[in-house]
């Protein structure tokens, strides 16, 4: 019996993808180029993400709009991404839409946030309902809190109770956020336990900043930002390096502030200018 033949060795892409998975995006950048120069077949996905994690939008653009018109429309929902970023919003909703149109979930997801930034709520609703009704768990959890942050408290409320289901866990996430909102502070901790013992994507940091703003649990809060940390939640090094800057504690701040810059936060930018007692307006 003939064996399967092994895949041939990609030692860019894997170098690459450890700087990523570290949280070291820019540095991925320029090894990740050379692995697409070599050919390595896994390198073309891990660059995009080097670009979008690192925050190098226009190079994400230059990278991905020939592919795009060559027909590799698997990359338009990260090239919508990157124009967005860029400002070019009529683009970016071009490319969203192709991608949604070719199956892909993230891509409404990112369509929806760009409608909500133009005012256009209804329209970001109806994008995300009909994902969320196939089973996406973000979007479902991106309904509620468009409703929040619109101030629709009530369409929030509804739109908690409908989509709330444990297999989801982060539209628990968005429950114990209404269950906040409406001053139901018993619930909405309850719920945030609950999200997190079932493994929603950003729950620690949703109840840590719940026990900070609400509870004024400053200790408790950290526990959970640490929590954060330990489950690579979205935002973990930034969210942590703003509480401890917060909390006087600099130097603690400086470490995960840096960790947040390497990997493309530009709050923490921000945050550690402030940290240098730098004015963030000052070029």
């Amino acid at each position: 019996m003939t064996e399967p033949a092994a895949s041939p060795p990609e030692p860019l892409a894997t170098e690459g993808a450890a700087l990523l998975a570290a949280g070291r995006a820019l540095d991925a950048v320029e090894v990740l180029r050379h692995a697409v120069a070599a050919g390595e077949y896994s390198a073309p996905d891990l660059l995009v993400r080097a670009y979008l994690d690192s925050g190098s939008w226009r190079a994400a653009d230059e990278w991905l709009t020939p592919l795009v018109q060559q027909g590799h429309v698997r990359f338009a929902g990260r090239l919508g991404v990157a124009l967005a970023e860029l400002g070019d919003n009529e683009r970016a909703e071009e490319m969203l839409r192709l991608a949604v149109e070719h199956g892909e979930v993230a891509a409404a997801n990112d369509l929806a946030i760009l409608m909500r930034d133009e005012g256009r709520l209804s329209e970001a609703v109806q994008v995300l309902a009909h994902v969320a009704d196939t089973g996406d768990m973000q979007a479902a959890a991106n309904i509620i809190q468009l409703h929040l942050e619109a101030g629709d408290l009530p369409a929030a409320a509804a739109a908690a109770e409908a989509y709330a289901d444990e297999h989801r866990p982060d539209t628990i996430v968005a429950l114990a956020d209404v269950r906040a909102a409406q001053g139901r502070d018993d619930d909405a901790e309850g719920y945030y336990r609950r999200a997190a013992e079932l493994g929603g994507l950003c729950a620690h940091t949703a109840y840590g900043q719940f026990l900070l703003s609400t509870r004024g649990d400053s200790a408790r809060a950290e526990v959970e930002f640490r929590a954060a940390e330990r489950h690579a939640e979205p935002g973990w090094a930034y969210t942590l390096g703003r509480f401890l800057l917060d909390e006087g504690r600099g130097d603690e701040a400086r470490y995960y502030l840096q960790i947040a810059i390497d990997a493309g936060d530009t709050a923490a930018v921000a945050a550690m200018a402030e940290l240098d007692g730098e004015d963030p307006a000052d070029d």
